[in-house]
């Protein structure tokens, strides 16, 4: 049992499998914090000063009555609060870890296209005499046999 699960381990598409999803959490930390230190501070600016990350609504309030300053007040006080701000950086940070990936997919099928659509070596050649068609590494044309030259 030991010798198959190894053998299962160390294929090729497993071990691929496992790189692919240790950078992609690298890649998704990368994005979150692209996101929450980066991108969203200049847009709650232009929206007044607004930090997404604090927009909250207090279902219950904690033991200490609100109004809280920010999430963590709240959550420190142990209000129950939906965290729709959270939630907009998640969707954020998703659509753009999505698009990433998108055009990762699309430059990667465009490069294959390319190989596929390269033109092949020619197979064949014109006989200079006959003009029939005749195999590339031919020495005389099977046709009206004249000898060719390389």
């Amino acid at each position: 049992m030991l010798t198959e699960f190894k053998k299962f381990a160390m294929r090729g598409n497993v071990v691929d499998m496992a790189v692919g999803i240790i950078i992609g959490g690298a890649f998704g930390t990368i994005v979150k914090s692209l996101v929450a230190d980066v991108i969203m501070p200049p847009i709650g600016l232009l929206l007044g000063g607004v930090n997404f990350a604090d927009l909250f609504v207090i279902l219950k309030d904690g033991a200490v009555a609100g109004p809280y300053a920010n999430l963590a007040a709240a959550q420190a006080a142990g209000a129950v609060t939906v965290n729709y701000g959270v939630f907009f950086n998640a969707v954020f940070s998703f659509v753009i870890v999505a698009f990433s990936v998108f055009m990762l997919i699309k430059s990667m099928n465009n490069m294959q296209k390319a190989e596929e659509t390269a033109p092949a070596a020619p197979s064949t050649k014109d006989c200079p005499q006959c003009l029939s068609k005749i195999a590339i590494k031919a020495s005389r044309c099977p046709h009206c046999t004249s000898t060719l030259t390389p």
